[in-house]
């Protein structure tokens, strides 16, 4: 397939708007061609995955744009990266990768993008509109992006995502057009188990798309009413980590799915999936790597960041004695002033809980794991976390987090 530029193409591939410009529209060009794409469209907004340090050729890229006086052309937030630059005490890994990990976020700031060093970036003022075409990197960006907002993105990768935000431009291919984000499977769910929260219903049914439904669509049937934001959130980043699920539609609640038939697109669903109380318990259980009674080494909360709302939950469940073990919860910096503001902050220090931002407990050396398992609310960070911190892992509610901090050990209620 041959691919249509446009005058604005033939520009930016010719060097008519800087060095930088022509070689992110050259790979783009390439990455169309591999796709399948015919043409590239305009994207309003991007959000960077690739500022996190994973070897020298990372910072090599970025900073080859920087040295070609590269910026960015439409407003571009940054997702994580390896350290915590306002806490960089709490880093415990190679002094070397620290530094790189700094360098390679202050280059991507030095492009002209925002300095959010979010994975939740529509948790804030850089929330796109509904049908907004985006270029996003992150997982569970882009899930929500797509399912909870409605706007339009591809699962873009490091470099791609960047080349994207250094020309406006992305190939018009799958979930950027409107054939494509019809639900293929229906998910219908049954009651959930007695005495779960929605949060917990989120997680399984998120960690059994992702498995069940490979990199289709899914419509979703039966949810709770009282379903949140931070629940579809939560749901999302499930589905996309034990997964490559992109795209979700729940009926009655997610904007393009007011009923079944509108999900579907009147299109019969190519996969059925009817999930029961006990198919949820089991998607849970397979999320712990240890028993309950395990002694616990850390607690972690905020994979994705914590909301400002999901502190509201906790604020009530941490009072009382001062755990035993140390929670680590990650979030914004915008939700880091929003807590200072509202006086939660020094509560939260006095309950042994560690603030993290700029980056996440399960990707970076921040907390130690000898002392015994991790435990989390996080779909996401218990299904990476084995293999990326070398620790064992247990999932339950929040109420269960916090009860096992103050306990030492995996409690469940």
């Amino acid at each position: 397939m041959s691919l249509d530029l446009s005058p604005l193409d033939r520009e930016l591939l010719n060097g008519g708007h800087g060095g930088a410009a022509a070689f992110a529209m050259g790979l783009l060009a390439r990455f169309a061609e591999a796709v399948g794409a015919s043409r590239f469209i305009d994207i309003e907004a991007a959000h960077v995955d690739g500022c996190l340090y994973l070897g020298r050729a990372s910072l090599d890229f970025v900073l080859r744009m920087t040295e070609l006086d590269g910026k960015v052309r439409v407003p571009t937030t940054l997702n994580v990266g390896s350290v915590d630059l306002i806490h960089p005490e709490l880093f415990r890994g190679r002094t070397e990768d620290a530094e790189n990990g700094a360098k390679l976020m202050r280059a991507h700031v030095a492009l002209g993008c925002a300095p959010t060093f979010t994975c939740a970036p529509y948790q804030s003022v850089h929330r796109p509109r509904f049908g907004a075409q985006v270029a996003w990197g992150e997982s569970n960006a882009i899930v929500f992006a797509n399912s909870v907002i409605g706007a339009r993105t591809n699962r873009y990768g490091d470099f791609i995502d960047l080349c994207c935000a250094m020309t406006g431009r992305a190939p018009a291919y799958g979930l950027h057009l409107t054939e494509n984000r019809a639900a293929r499977a229906l998910v219908e769910v049954d009651s959930p188990p007695d005495g779960w929260d929605p949060e917990q219903v989120a997680v399984a049914v998120g960690h059994l798309i992702g498995r069940r439904c490979g990199g289709l669509v899914a419509a979703i049937d039966g949810l709770p009413r009282e379903t949140s934001e931070d629940d579809l959130k939560a749901l999302g980043a499930a589905a996309a980590s034990s997964g490559a699920t992109a795209l979700f539609h729940v009926v009655g609640l997610t904007p393009e799915a007011p009923d079944l038939e509108t999900a579907c697109a009147g299109l019969a669903p190519s996969l059925r999936l009817h999930l029961t109380a006990d198919d949820l318990r089991q998607a849970a259980r397979s999320l712990s790597t240890v028993s309950d009674g395990a002694p616990l080494g850390a607690v972690s909360l905020g994979t994705p960041h914590f909301s400002l709302a999901e502190f509201a939950r906790l604020m009530p469940l941490i009072e009382g004695p001062r755990p035993l073990t140390d929670i680590f919860i990650n979030c914004s910096r915008a939700t880091l002033g929003e807590l200072h503001q509202r006086g939660w902050e020094d509560k939260l220090r006095a309950a042994r809980v560690t603030l993290v931002v700029d980056t996440c407990v399960y990707i970076g050396a921040l907390m130690r794991v000898e002392a015994g398992a991790v435990m989390t609310n996080s779909g996401k960070c218990a299904y990476y976390a084995p293999a990326n911190l070398g620790a064992e892992v247990a999932y339950g509610s929040l109420a269960e987090c916090v009860a096992s901090a103050r306990a030492g050990k995996i409690v469940r209620l």
